[in-house]
């Protein structure tokens, strides 16, 4: 590594934190009978070659001013949020150019982007729920504020006002009272569902003429799915009694999974998203974890993750040794290890076979993009480095970049965009190339 006139230059020899697996470069050799002098106008030719200084893999694009309790979020459409000691600015990610800035300057703990608008939830030091703030994701006005707790929907536009029960699952979709929809354009009430005590709440993604809906899995055993666009509700049922969390039920496969207790041990149970008739029980076989997994459901625990069917209960692959698997964007990474935290490698979600073998990397947020490349990092030398790769669908291992400055971290990833922390107190954005 050097500096050259300020520009960072990697050297990117088999010096730079590659796994020993991967082996060394194979060296340039001259057969005997090479005249000395021809030789030495190789040597030369390659010499002069290697002088020209090759384009750094990181570039940086524009660096940032940032508090170490200040949010940032990056969204689809080519912004980098920052929250600066409450001041609410966007930056376009392709030259960090100013595009706007709220008024407001409230100081928040979280951004969430949903309905084209940035939610905003400030810090608080009363014993109530902050409210939340709205402002327009495109020019940065206030648009409304109300109070309680304003959630974002998967798979859809829709804002729900909610009052959060506090759980280790997190708040936000354990709820109580009243789930309103929120109009985006004046953040008033369009509807409201009445849960009588809690329940879980989550989306539910529309099927056959049927917009996005919302399930609410009452601790009264009732499972509901409503209409997100009235609030109807459209079907109910009892389901066994359960730990009911945001990850109990899932939605795979286009099924509501449901794990819970049997008459012989945990069994899972599967039902329609439309009508919520139950399609079949199965053992869960010491399963504590359930996730989808492209078109099948992940089953973890007992030192194995193995993936059924949603549509028949059908085991179609395990793998003994993996702690479990999480989705990246398109990417589905697998885990090893009794935390869950080393990773295995990429899985074609049909087969469960190591499309791309990780080794050590850690796959950076948001990098897992529409096109199915993967930014990963990793820690060598005890620490004192962080080297940058890629992985392309069908690379049997990363191709490496670069390596980060020292003391950095809390990276997120963008289309052709990496963006960190420093110990400065600095956000960097960095474009990057590939060899």
């Amino acid at each position: 590594m050097a500096d050259n006139g300020g520009v960072l230059v990697i050297d990117l020899g088999y010096d730079r934190g590659e796994p020993p697996s991967y082996g060394s470069p194979s060296r340039r050799t001259f057969p005997s009978w090479v005249p000395v002098a021809l030789l030495g106008a190789l040597v030369l030719l390659f010499a002069g070659a290697s002088a020209a200084p090759a384009d750094p893999a990181l570039n940086p694009v524009f660096r940032l001013q940032i508090g170490p309790a200040d949010t940032y979020a990056v969204t689809a459409d080519g912004q980098l949020l920052a929250q600066t000691f409450g001041q609410l600015t966007s930056y376009g990610l392709d030259r960090g150019q100013l595009r706007w800035q709220a008024a407001q300057a409230t100081p928040g703990y979280r951004l969430r982007l949903g309905g084209g608008l940035v939610l905003l939830r400030p810090w608080t030091t009363s014993s109530g729920e902050p409210g939340t703030t709205a402002v327009s994701a495109h020019t940065g006005a206030a648009r409304w504020e109300r109070p309680g707790n304003v959630v974002t929907v998967a798979g859809s536009d829709s804002l729900l006002a909610v009052d959060s029960v506090r759980s280790l699952t997190g708040t936000g979709r354990r709820v109580q009272g009243d789930v309103a929809a929120v109009d985006p354009r004046t953040g008033g009430t369009l509807w409201s569902v009445h849960v009588p005590s809690t329940a879980v709440l989550l989306g539910l993604p529309g099927v056959a003429d049927e917009g996005s809906r919302m399930l609410l899995v009452h601790d009264d055993r009732t499972l509901a799915v409503h209409d997100l666009r009235t609030g109807r509700r459209l079907a109910s049922t009892t389901v066994p009694g359960a730990d009911y969390n945001p990850d109990n039920p899932v939605v795979a496969g286009g099924k509501i999974l449901l794990r819970h207790p049997g008459t012989d041990g945990p069994e899972i149970s599967a039902y329609d998203p439309v009508t919520l008739r139950q399609q079949w029980t199965e053992p869960a076989q010491n399963a504590y974890e359930l996730a989808a997994c492209g078109q099948l459901a992940c089953l973890s625990g007992a030192g194995q993750v193995r993936a059924i069917d949603p549509a028949t209960g059908d085991q179609r692959w395990a793998h003994p040794g993996w702690a479990g698997v999480t989705q990246n964007g398109t990417s589905l990474i697998a885990y090893a290890g009794s935390d869950g935290t080393d990773p295995v490698g990429v899985l074609d979600p049909r087969t469960g076979r190591v499309r791309t073998e990780l080794d050590g990397w850690i796959p950076i947020t948001g990098s897992g993009g529409a096109d199915g490349r993967l930014l990963l990092i990793r820690s060598v030398d005890g620490g004192a480095r962080t080297m940058v790769a890629v992985a392309h669908p069908g690379d049997p291992r990363p191709r490496l970049l670069a390596a980060l400055p020292a003391g950095t971290g809390d990276c997120q990833a963008a289309p052709a965009r990496l963006i960190c922390r420093t110990t400065y107190g600095e956000l960097v954005v960095w474009s990057y190339q590939e060899e």
